[in-house]
């Protein structure tokens, strides 16, 4: 299992590379024990465009809400949802340093299935 500073030195090694922009925004995730968050953010202007977690009202009246991968696939749903509301579809996919599996695999396919392109 990886030690945060790996995945700290991993997320900065993604992060020289993959930018958003007003085009195509960046579809940022992260996990923490607990939580799920997940925000499209447009890195030019310095905003976030749309954005989706599992601290919501609606996720905190259920008990059962942890995270994982069926949390994740919800998540993934919703931030996609509120992103083709506000007209986008093209997105560019920050997994934040975590390995491309499990919840971050679930997520992003959750996503492509509700519409975004990445």
């Amino acid at each position: 299992m990886a030690t945060f500073g790996a995945i700290k030195i991993r997320h900065q090694r993604i992060r020289k590379r993959v930018r958003g922009t007003p085009e195509r925004p960046r579809l940022a995730v992260h996990f923490s024990g607990k939580n799920i968050y997940a925000q499209v953010v447009d890195d030019i202007a310095g905003k976030t465009l749309a954005a989706a977690c599992t601290t919501e009202e609606a996720f905190r009246a259920s008990k059962a809400t942890r995270a994982n991968q069926e949390t994740a696939k919800k998540i993934g749903a919703l931030v996609a949802e509120r992103s083709k509301a506000k007209n986008i579809g093209k997105v560019v996919f920050d997994r934040g340093g975590f390995l491309y599996h499990g919840k971050v695999k679930a997520l992003a396919d959750a996503a492509r299935e509700s519409g975004l392109d990445f």
